[in-house]
């Protein structure tokens, strides 16, 4: 029991602070994204309809672009009430269709396909794997149990649904890694290395490996695409908010001239 408890609290220390280094880089994005949320509803449904009165008193005649940021101003701030109904309506809807296992898999499919993300998010379930059934194996559990253990584990669902259908396999006496292989679903590598732990007897120790490897990985892989992101999210709001300004002071600007 003594040995047990302190694998299981080496695994938690392992992957709370894999997890803490994760939260961490993604705590500037998200706070990014929702600091342009929350200006860009203040400008549609506050600053517009300000400008809307101000123009409808000036009886000016309006560039396009500025027509149309007023009309959008002006609906969104009437319509304001559907659009939240809408996608409180639709977040429910979404998520029980994510309850449901055709829905996970479909909303899983979309993630895994994801260019970078999709690909971070299979090395992190990979590492996942490789971590518990390392641990579980040095705890003297059999391998098919242990697989069903850590498959259970996955918040992916292709993902569980091929370690299942790779266990499966190994229960009617193939090897894990090929069993893992016929899947495709682990990357290639990560089938190599559980094949050369398998052939010399050291399986957890390679599972270990695999866990370390692929968690480092997703760790330089993540901070690479942050630093893709936060200048694409930069330009995204600078273009969006620079736009939404421009049309509302052109008239002024086009006033200004006139008067001169």
């Amino acid at each position: 029991m003594e040995e047990v408890l302190s694998r299981y609290i080496q695994y938690q220390r392992l992957v709370q602070t894999f997890r803490k280094k994760l939260a961490v880089s993604l705590v500037y994005p998200a706070l990014l994204v929702s600091v342009v949320t929350v200006m860009m509803i203040f400008l549609v449904t506050y600053v517009v309809p300000k400008f809307a009165d101000l123009f409808s008193n000036l009886g000016a005649e309006l560039p396009a672009i500025t027509v149309f940021m007023l009309a959008v101003g002006l609906n969104a701030q009437k319509y304001a009430w559907a659009v939240a109904l809408a996608l409180i309506v639709g977040g429910t809807l979404l998520w029980r269709w994510k309850q449901s296992d055709r829905g996970a898999e479909r909303l899983d499919q979309f993630l895994l396909s994801m260019p970078l993300l999709g690909e971070i998010r299979l090395k992190y379930q990979v590492a996942n794997f490789s971590r518990i059934l390392a641990t579980l194996l040095q705890g003297g559990l059999p391998l098919v149990p242990a697989m069903e253990t850590a498959g259970a584990s996955m918040s992916s669902r292709q993902i569980l649904n091929g370690i299942l259908s790779a266990t499966e396999r190994v229960r009617e006496g193939q090897g894990l890694a090929k069993s893992l292989e016929a899947q495709k679903i682990f990357p290639d590598l990560a089938v190599e290395m559980l094949e050369v732990g398998e052939s010399t007897g050291a399986l957890p120790a390679m599972l270990s490996s695999v866990a370390e490897f692929y968690e480092e990985d997703v760790q330089t892989a993540l901070g690479a695409a942050m630093a893709l992101i936060e200048p694409m999210i930069l330009i995204v709001m600078a273009v969006v908010v620079g736009g939404i300004l421009i049309s509302l002071y052109l008239p002024i600007f086009t006033l200004g001239s006139g008067i001169h």
